[in-house]
């Protein structure tokens, strides 16, 4: 492994850890349409003034019954989530702490060009971006008073300028047959309609990526996560257009584009300020948490008397 990659992956987890800190306040991706399908199908009867929600034989299960297990294995974890989003926000709105939406696509983009189909996490703009801005304000709040010189942040920057350059990237999904008639066999199920995930799931040699629906991830010429052809091919493709059969080992592979990131270097300027933050959180002793801001907002929640 290279020291880029090396590098990219230790970023990656810094970034994953202080993300967790909203992770339950969010709806996860991949979950909304599971709920949709879910509350579309469920049983729904009347029990005199209860709702059932299930029935097993002679046995039905309602609402509030849901309800109540759902309270007692995660309220708490949820609740205190929803309670740390919104100390975030108070607390940065106390301090004037605002962000630039420049400021968070940015790290939005050097997150997405290192994801790949190993994260177990969809990629949805819109979740990460929020996840990020919640994210961005805690460590602008935990570091606001942390002096860095500026010949610090110029050294972490020269030194790790590499962090900040992100090559040409695409996010692609593949699925692999065994024969080009069978590659082919794809193209004509996917020009009738097919859906690309579920002819990964159901036809592709390629176990480690099919049960995600053949996703890849980002993928460019750093990270090494997908042969060269792909991304040759790649290059020719527009967004949701899929490929003709690539020939790869083991068989054929048709890949699908689902968004193209074009190259570009972060100058120090750009990013001085996630630098700063970086050596400032590197320097706490501690974890990352909002829970110092709890008592200065003077929050009262149910679960206060059970610690």
């Amino acid at each position: 492994m290279n020291q880029k990659v090396l590098w990219s992956i230790i970023v990656a987890l810094v970034i994953i850890n202080c993300l967790s800190v909203v992770y339950f306040v969010t709806d996860q991706p991949g979950e909304k349409s599971e709920e949709k399908t879910v509350e579309a199908t469920k049983p729904v009867v009347a029990s005199g003034e209860e709702e059932v929600v299930a029935t097993i034989g002679e046995t039905s299960i309602t609402r509030q019954q849901w309800l109540n297990e759902l309270e007692d294995r995660y309220g708490k974890q949820i609740l205190e989530g929803m309670i740390d989003e919104e100390v975030v926000r108070q607390m940065a709105k106390k301090h004037d702490i605002t962000l630039s939406e420049d400021a968070i696509d940015r790290e939005l983009m050097l997150i997405k060009t290192m994801y790949n189909n190993i994260d177990h996490e969809n990629i949805d703009d819109e979740h990460w971006k929020e996840q990020i801005e919640l994210s961005i304000l805690l460590e602008e709040l935990l570091t606001k008073d942390a002096v860095i010189s500026e010949e610090e942040m110029k050294r972490f920057y020269e030194e790790n300028k590499h962090l900040y350059e992100i090559p040409k990237s695409y996010h692609l999904s593949h699925i692999v047959v065994k024969t080009k008639e069978a590659a082919e066999q794809v193209q004509n199920e996917l020009k009738n309609g097919s859906s690309f995930s579920a002819l990964a799931m159901e036809k592709s040699t390629d176990e480690f990526s099919a049960n995600r629906g053949g996703e890849l991830g980002f993928v460019n010429a750093e990270n090494g996560y997908a042969p060269d052809s792909y991304l040759e091919v790649a290059n020719q493709l527009k967004p949701n257009e899929w490929s003709e059969p690539i020939e790869v080992e083991g068989g054929f592979a048709v890949i699908i584009l689902h968004e193209a990131i074009e190259a570009v270097t972060y100058s120090y300027d750009d990013v001085k300020d996630q630098i700063k933050r970086q050596i400032a959180v590197d320097q706490m002793n501690g974890a990352i948490s909002v829970e110092p801001f709890w008592k200065e907002l003077d929050v009262k929640w149910f679960f206060e008397n059970q610690q």
